[in-house]
């Protein structure tokens, strides 16, 4: 869900204008914390109201202090949710083929470049501009549809059949990722998942303006946000369990007891050896045919993201 604008002022305990003032004179280091911590919580606010205003009865056998998150990008579904969502958009005119070789290519730069500060600062307000001016359920709408199109056949059955371990064991499971919380439910609910936690959007009365609550739901900002709902849900996070493929994931697998490295990159292969955390891989092929596929089909949510919103920001 996005979360309306006027309840940014109880998000984190910080207001747009007031966030704006206080953070301007801080180290960036801080700046990014605290832009974490803001993401974080508001992606816990969606998830905890998501699945809480219609809430089922606990199946007998519910284990209400154990939990399980999932990374998408890479770890559930086969490249970036945001990428094939935005090549249904690109059938739907929201933006040109073009846009999206460029989008594609610029994802290849970002998988091996890593992170610029400037687009990542960029993103905050560019990375959702695509939609700004739309209905909310109108992007929902188009998610389930391209959901069926272009990802459901992109869920890795071992990842799958990892999350119903846990629903069976009477776990809940969610979804952590910097893709939009709207597409993060969509995918969860498909899944038979619990819910999802992913980027918030701010909308008035409905309507995207383009804007994100805090920062995209990545390194940091994701386990702020598993802390923030494990602190709604009464989770004790000793007995919950994290998987990921990147290691930009790391502060995720880290505040769980139980973290797996899930189609990892070789710099999280490496950090799981180190701390003994358990390995797997469910993708097809070896060596080079798993490193280099990823790069091309989607380098994650959150540098989709950065990219649409460069995109969008240099068409303005």
């Amino acid at each position: 869900m996005a979360i309306d604008r006027t309840a940014a002022g109880s998000i984190g305990g910080v207001g747009r204008k007031a966030g704006q003032a206080t953070v301007k004179n801080r180290r960036p280091k801080e700046v990014q914390r605290q832009a974490a911590e803001i993401a974080g919580a508001a992606s816990a606010e969606a998830a905890y109201l998501a699945v809480h205003e219609d809430e089922p009865p606990l199946a007998p056998g519910a284990d209400l202090t154990a939990a399980a998150f999932f990374d998408v990008d890479n770890t559930m579904m086969q490249g970036a949710s945001i990428f094939h969502f935005a090549r249904g958009l690109v059938s739907r005119d929201f933006f040109t083929t073009g846009d999206l070789l460029n989008f594609a290519w610029l994802q290849v730069k970002f998988r091996i470049a890593g992170e610029d500060a400037d687009d990542m600062s960029r993103s905050r307000e560019g990375a959702l501009a695509f939609v700004a001016g739309r209905q909310v359920s109108e992007i929902v709408e188009l998610g389930e549809e391209i959901y069926d199109e272009l990802m459901a056949d992109k869920i890795y059955p071992g990842s799958r059949e990892l999350a119903q371990r846990h629903l069976d064991a009477g776990q809940r499971v969610w979804l952590v990722t910097a893709t939009p919380v709207e597409l993060a439910q969509i995918i969860g609910r498909r899944l038979g998942l619990t819910g999802a936690l992913g980027t918030v959007a701010e909308n008035v009365d409905g309507v995207y303006t383009g804007r994100l609550f805090g920062e995209l739901l990545h390194g940091q900002a994701k386990a702020a946000a598993v802390r923030s709902l494990a602190a709604r849900e009464g989770l004790d996070l000793r007995r919950c369990t994290a998987y990921s493929d990147s290691v930009n994931d790391v502060p995720m697998l880290s505040v769980v007891g139980t973290g797996v490295a899930v189609n990892p990159d070789s710099a999280l292969r490496e950090v799981a050896r180190e701390r003994g955390w358990q390995i797997r891989d469910f993708r097809t092929g070896r060596k080079a045919a798993k490193i280099w596929a990823p790069m091309v089909v989607g380098a994650g949510a959150a540098g989709a993201a950065v990219l649409v919103g460069r995109t969008v920001w240099r068409k303005r």
